[in-house]
């Protein structure tokens, strides 16, 4: 079975760090480009971060210099490391990726940061 699961998701106080990881099975997460998405409350979920297969990261400028993406083709994972937490990243994280031409999404990982 294809599928993804986020962890790592918890309450951190404001200028906190936290480490989502996306773990993969029946697909090799190096091969595909992979993405984090969040949706606060009341929002619209958002793209925040990509990893593309050959490794390149891309950041959505308001995590840029706060969150760093990585993989580990190893443990077939994916991290998000997310640092100065503030309370405008209150979220359910995302990861995804697009599979046999459809969206793969894993349940999400509530993250809150507030004091």
């Amino acid at each position: 079975q294809v599928q993804l699961v986020e962890s790592g998701g918890g309450l951190v106080q404001p200028g906190g760090s936290l480490r989502l990881s996306c773990t993969a099975s029946g697909i090799m997460l190096s091969l595909y480009t992979m993405h984090w998405y969040r949706q606060g409350p009341g929002k619209q979920r958002e793209l925040i971060a990509n990893i593309f297969s050959d490794g390149v990261s891309y950041y959505d400028d308001s995590v840029k210099g706060r969150f760093t993406v990585s993989r580990d083709d190893v443990k077939n994972t994916m991290y998000l490391q997310m640092n100065s937490l503030k309370p405008e990243d209150t979220a359910v994280y995302y990861c995804n990726t697009v599979y046999m031409s459809q969206n793969l999404w894993g349940r999400g990982t509530q993250v809150t940061v507030s004091s």
